[in-house]
């Protein structure tokens, strides 16, 4: 199972997946925007939604791993991030 970091934007007026940034520690993040609030963990599961329909999984497949409360969370995946940016075409 592979990670990929990623940037959630909660409320975004525009959901979606968007591109692939360097973030402040250097390291490679995907850009993720939900509409839903950050609030009970709906941002959260509005995030896992979203990806796994850009990867074409299931949603039991997409797992946040760690960062639940903050903006940078790793998200597991059943494949690398190759994969992952092949999939998104990113």
């Amino acid at each position: 199972m592979g990670q990929i970091a990623i940037k959630v934007t909660a409320r975004s007026a525009k959901p979606g997946i968007g591109c692939w940034r360097t973030g402040a520690d250097g390291r490679e993040e995907l850009e993720v925007r939900v509409a839903e609030a950050p609030a009970d963990g709906a941002a959260n599961a509005a995030v896992v939604k979203s990806l796994a329909s850009a990867l074409g999984l299931s949603r039991s497949e997409v797992t946040i791993v760690s960062g639940h409360s903050s903006r940078h969370k790793r998200v597991g995946v059943p494949f690398e991030h190759e994969e992952v940016r092949r999939r998104i075409g990113a």
